[in-house]
C-alpha cells in the first residue's frame, strides 16, 4: 500500500491553507496527479535543519555566499527520496509515478524552463507588490527571517517597496498589468487561443503560473480591491487560470 507522500510547506496567518508561490506549485502537482500527502509546515528559520536533516542539498546560495535551502521540499516514503525544489519535485513524481498525469512532456524540459522563467522576468513586478504584504501574514517566528534575506536578494527596506496606497505600487502593478499582457500574446501565438501552454494539457509551466497568481490573491486577499483589478485584466483571464486550479 502506497504512504503518503510528505510535502513540506511554510505556514502563515493566511485562511491556513498553502500560500508561497513557491510551495503551491509542489502542492498543485500533487493535487493534478492525486498522489496523497500529508503536509509539515515549517517556519521559515527551520528550513536549513530540515532539509540538512534530510541530506537535501541547497537549492542555490544567498548573496553573502551561504547556501540557500529552500521549500518546496518532498520525503517520499515510498522510495526514501527526499528532494527539493519544485521543478525538480515534478520530474521525479514524472518518473516516479508513470501512471499519473505527466507534467513535464517527454522531452518538453527545456521548453517548460524557458516557459516558467520568461513568465517570472516579465511579471518581475510582482514580487515587490506582494512580498511586503507576505512578510506582515507570516507567523511572528518567520518575519525576521523572511525580511532579513528578501531585503539581501531586492535591497532596500521591504516596508518602502511598495507602500499600499502610493503611487509607486500603483505604477509597478501598471507593469504587472503589462507583463501578463506579454503571457497572455505568448499564450495566443499564431492566432488560437490556447487555456494552457500546451493547448489543453496542463503542463508544470501552467502550474507556475496559477500558483503565482494564487500566491497573489491569498496574500492580497481575494475580497481586496488589488486583487479584484488582477481579476479584471485581459478579460478575466487570469481569474478563469486561479479558478481551474483553485480546486487542485
Amino acid at each position: 500500500m502506497q504512504e503518503p507522500i510528505v510535502f513540506y510547506d511554510i505556514p502563515s496567518n493566511v485562511k491556513g491553507t498553502s500560500w508561497s508561490g513557491n510551495t503551491l506549485k509542489t502542492k498543485l502537482t500533487l493535487n493534478y496527479k492525486g498522489l496523497p500527502y500529508k503536509t509539515i509546515w515549517v517556519e521559515y528559520p527551520h528550513i536549513a535543519r530540515t532539509c540538512q536533516e534530510l541530506n537535501v542539498a541547497p537549492t542555490g546560495t544567498w548573496p553573502d555566499g551561504s547556501p540557500q535551502y529552500t521549500l518546496p521540499m518532498i520525503f517520499d516514503p515510498n522510495t526514501k527520496t527526499a528532494i527539493a525544489d519544485s521543478a525538480n519535485i515534478a520530474r521525479y513524481l514524472d518518473k516516479t509515478y508513470p501512471d499519473t498525469p505527466r507534467v513535464i512532456p517527454e522531452g518538453a524540459d527545456a521548453v517548460q524552463e524557458a516557459a516558467v522563467y520568461a513568465v517570472n522576468t516579465v511579471i518581475a513586478p510582482i514580487m515587490r507588490i506582494v512580498m511586503p504584504v507576505a512578510h506582515q501574514r507570516l507567523n511572528d517566528a518567520s518575519k525576521a527571517h523572511f525580511k532579513q534575506h528578501r531585503e539581501m536578494i531586492l535591497g532596500g527596506n521591504i516596508e518602502e517597496w511598495s507602500p499600499l496606497g502610493s503611487s509607486v505600487r500603483a505604477e509597478q502593478f501598471k507593469q504587472l498589468e503589462k507583463g501578463f499582457e506579454q503571457v497572455a500574446q505568448w499564450l495566443d501565438a499564431g492566432g488560437k487561443q490556447r487555456k494552457y501552454f500546451m493547448g489543453d494539457d496542463i503542463t508544470f509551466a501552467d502550474i507556475a503560473l496559477a500558483a503565482r497568481l494564487l500566491w497573489m490573491k491569498r496574500v492580497l486577499g481575494d475580497d481586496s480591491d488589488e486583487w479584484k483589478s488582477v481579476e479584471g485584466w485581459h478579460g478575466g483571464r487570469w481569474a478563469r487560470l486561479v479558478a481551474a486550479f483553485e480546486w487542485l
